[in-house]
């Protein structure tokens, strides 16, 4: 973060300082990270006890003070009696506010020095793999931050946010939200000079009350933008190409449409990653080897590229960073195995109807010839009243796209298993466990030479783990 005294960050905040007991004046200068994470903290870090559904962050000011923090924002004052050392406190109504509120000072004084520039990304599906492509584009460029893994809502963006500097030149922002209002507030912080939004789908759709409310959230990117910035848009998806109308920036398309600015044809996937024909609307084109495994990821590959060459990125460095990106995030499209010819592809950190059929159309068209495709799938949480229905059109498409052995788990996924049954063009192909461990143990000794397995699913089933667990048994 970018040196503050304790003033002025609490004018920020709008919050009380305590220095009592402390060596820290009101003139006393912070510059450490921030973190709503004890575990995090490191001499200098300002701690934001953020209270939790589980637990307390104020709880751990204890340990987070023990491990140095400079700073402690908390909701009320607190006792030191058993600190093992006095620690400068800042009192605010709401801490998590609070923490938005210092993002987007710093933020506003970084820009004042007129070398940031920022792009916001959002999308029901995409938004890491985009934003990791972005970043591996832009450190070719100079000193660019983004986020750790998924930090993308109301804590995880602002802590983001704050690590910039003078000297940063490039942040790329990920913008999640589950309601209305939550984009916006996040875009209000970061004030982004682009706005990308990759698809409208039904993640989260449950949450947000329905596909249009999803719709009308994700246009909270593009909206409040000014007429210099620039809203990069993908023609391919209806819901995001109506986003036109609802900005005054200028637009820049991206998609498989001839139409698109930025466009990719001659798109051919495998085992190794997709490679494609990348074009801007310079006229510049050149191939793109991508090891991104996934065909649909060519799309979030060309938001990025589209938002890099918005920002005056050569296309030589653009297809570079894009080329030495080999998965989109730690259990996204994660190739492992490989031993006694089995390779596993572990997708099971998110799935919604949209990610979830990218990925069995991917596994049909990677799978080695004459290997077995064996899909282990899982819930799709936070589709509401959707939620029956795309299970069942999921395992369908599992039917339909030839899937060789489809294995159910967790009650919350047991349509799809049901579903395939009904098809009745299957015998066998699908099977049902109640548990992950039921169905490594199955696994374990069921696949054979030459199996490509998908293990996809939402967090909150856990199929992850069974993921990896498969990746080291063939590792």
């Amino acid at each position: 973060m970018i040196a503050m005294t304790l003033a002025e960050i609490a004018a920020a905040t709008r919050g009380r300082l305590v220095l009592d007991g402390t060596d820290a004046t009101p003139e006393t200068v912070v510059d450490g990270l921030s973190t709503t994470d004890s575990r995090e903290v490191v001499p200098g870090t300002i701690f934001f006890a953020k209270p939790g559904d589980v637990t307390d962050g104020h709880l751990f000011v204890p340990q987070a003070v023990a491990s140095g923090a400079a700073l402690l924002v908390v909701d009320h004052e607190l006792a030191t009696e058993e600190w093992s050392r006095p620690a400068p406190q800042l009192v605010v109504d709401d801490t998590v506010v609070a923490l938005g509120d210092l993002a987007t000072e710093v933020i506003a004084r970084v820009r004042a020095s007129g070398t940031l520039r920022i792009v916001g990304v959002t999308g029901s599906n995409g938004k890491t793999t985009t934003k990791n492509l972005l970043r591996a584009i832009l450190e070719r460029v100079g000193p660019t931050i983004a986020p750790r893994a998924s930090f993308n809502n109301e804590v995880g963006a602002p802590v983001t946010m704050l690590e910039v500097t003078h000297e940063t030149q490039f942040l790329v922002a990920e913008m999640g939200a589950s309601g209305i209002g939550e984009i916006a507030r996040l875009v209000r912080m970061a004030r982004p000079d682009i706005g990308v939004v990759l698809k409208v789908g039904l993640a989260h759709a449950g949450e947000f009350g329905g596909i249009e409310a999803t719709l009308a959230a994700k246009t909270e990117m593009v909206s409040d933008l000014l007429d210099t910035d620039v809203a990069v848009l993908n023609l391919d998806d209806p819901r995001v190409a109506s986003m036109a109308d609802k900005t005054i920036a200028r637009i820049l398309w991206f998609g498989l449409d001839d139409r698109a600015d930025v466009r990719a044809t001659g798109v051919v996937s495998s085992a190794k990653g997709t490679g494609f024909e990348l074009h801007l609307p310079d006229g510049e084109s050149r191939s793109v080897q991508f090891r991104v495994l996934g065909e649909h990821h060519v799309m979030n590959a060309l938001a990025a590229a589209a938002a890099a060459y918005t920002l005056d990125v050569g296309i030589d460095t653009i297809v570079d960073g894009l080329q030495s990106v080999q998965r989109a995030e730690r259990w996204r499209m994660e190739v492992m195995g490989g031993a006694r010819g089995v390779t596993v592809i572990n997708d099971a950190y998110n799935a919604s109807p949209d990610s979830m059929s990218a990925a069995l159309k991917t596994l049909a068209q990677i799978s080695e010839p004459g290997g077995r495709t064996v899909a282990v799938l899982g819930e799709m949480s936070e589709l509401g009243e959707f939620s029956g229905e795309e299970h069942d059109r999921i395992g369908l498409l599992a039917v339909r796209l030839g899937i060789d052995q489809l294995i159910v788990v967790g009650p919350a996924a047991r349509r799809m298993h049901i579903s395939t049954i009904n098809e009745g063009s299957w015998d066998g192909e699908s099977l049902y466990f109640d548990t992950p461990d039921a169905a490594f143990e199955h696994l374990e000794t069921a696949l054979e030479s030459g199996d490509t397995v998908l293990v996809k699913s939402s967090n909150s089933a856990g199929l992850r783990f069974l993921g990896d667990r498969l990746g080291e048994l063939f590792s």
